[in-house]
């Protein structure tokens, strides 16, 4: 596919720049690449289109909406308070959110959240949008409603309620939502585009996402259709609460970029991702987010098994995705999180390495999506033949 690509690679990267310009031969209609090694910028890419029905270009300001990637700036904002003191992993989350303890919750404690343990996978209950979008009643029906499983016995992984969870305790020890916390205490002193709960005047910044593309072949079609079916716990964790989320065009309205859903519509720049990545194992520009002890601790396996949402193997710390859940060509000791679609954010202490991809292009199916793979392999490539 003939497209432009834009920005700058360090001598050795060159891989990670051809593997970026390969993907547009896989379906890539615009997306941004970049790697942090040592707390340094060494690629840099951006490419394509980031609106396609303006034909409007990805450059170097444009954001995109990155899902569940959001999941690792809610889990840095979370470890931070564990480093200073103001949160216990190991105590009850009712000691922050007392009405929590409610329908055998007492004994739910705060690893168990950040390790998508709790047995609260999907709110129950009728919402409107409106309502789903307003934080409150969501959080009031997360404290009344009884977990699925006994908390810390399994793993399932909460893709929505992680964020009203984690993001209710970071408000209740702080006074602060999540998104503004994450901006005063990460993005500010790193200078990060990322943003949880957008700006009105940074929507034209925005990336157009493109809903995934329906598979032809009607078996793999009606397989995923059964899986997704509302009633089924992947289906209502996905779209939920009340089926009011799927992966359409409402992900492209000010309503949903305005709002604080602190587990899937952080909205950020490549470099923003790698740039917070890169900080949690090291200095960058002087700053450091958490402490070397603080990432160990994170980066525990407190979950791992066959996950009952997804039904697949999945490795969690806390709140971070492990190897190999993470990106099976990421290296062993790295850590971050994926988002729907596509997007990828991580770091590799071993190696210094803080990566960030995003894109506009949905892909959403059973099979790995080539695109942060390719860039991953290509990062480690690289590092081997340094």
């Amino acid at each position: 596919m003939d497209v432009t690509i834009g920005g700058a690679v360090e001598p050795g990267w060159e891989s990670v720049a051809d593997a970026f310009r390969i993907n547009f031969d896989h379906g890539e209609i615009g997306a941004a690449c970049c790697v942090y090694r040592d707390g340094v910028p060494v690629v840099d890419l951006v490419g394509g289109i980031a609106d396609p029905e303006t034909g409007r270009t990805w450059d170097h300001a444009t954001l995109a909406p990155v899902f569940s990637t959001t999941k690792g700036a809610t889990a840095v904002c979370a470890n931070l308070l564990i480093e200073r003191g103001e949160l216990d992993p190991d105590a009850p989350v009712a000691r922050y959110w007392p009405e929590f303890a409610a329908n055998g919750k007492a004994g739910v404690l705060v690893r168990h959240v950040l390790s998508h343990t709790a047995g609260l996978p999907v709110v129950d209950g009728d919402f409107t949008l409106a309502e789903a979008l307003a934080w409150d009643p969501v959080v009031a029906q997360l404290a009344r409603q009884t977990p699925r499983w006994e908390p810390g016995t399994a793993v399932g992984y909460h893709l929505k309620t992680f964020g009203w969870l984690t993001g209710e305790i970071v408000r209740r020890i702080t006074g602060r939502t999540l998104g503004r916390f994450f901006n005063d205490e990460i993005a500010g002193p790193l200078g990060l585009d990322w943003w949880i709960g957008l700006p009105e005047a940074l929507e034209p910044r925005v990336a157009r996402i493109v809903p995934p593309i329906t598979p032809i072949d009607p078996e793999i079609r009606e397989l995923m259709d059964a899986v997704m079916a509302p009633g089924t716990l992947i289906g209502d964790a996905i779209t939920g609460p009340s089926g009011l989320f799927r992966y359409d065009d409402m992900w492209n309205t000010r309503a949903l970029h305005a709002c604080e859903l602190p587990s899937s519509n952080g909205i950020a720049s490549a470099p923003a991702v790698a740039r917070m990545y890169a900080a949690t194992i090291g200095r960058v520009d002087g700053t450091r987010i958490l402490t070397a002890d603080a990432v160990e601790r994170a980066t525990q396996t407190f979950s791992d098994g066959t996950d009952r949402v997804l039904g697949a193997p999945m490795r969690y710390g806390l709140g971070f995705s492990l190897y190999p859940t993470l990106n099976v060509n990421a290296g062993p000791g790295a850590f971050g999180h994926s988002g729907a679609g596509g997007s990828l954010g991580f770091a590799d202490a071993d190696h210094g390495i803080g990566f960030g991809y995003v894109m506009n292009q949905m892909k959403v199916g059973l099979s790995v999506d080539r695109r942060p793979a390719n860039l991953v392999r290509a990062v480690y490539d690289c590092l081997e033949r340094a």
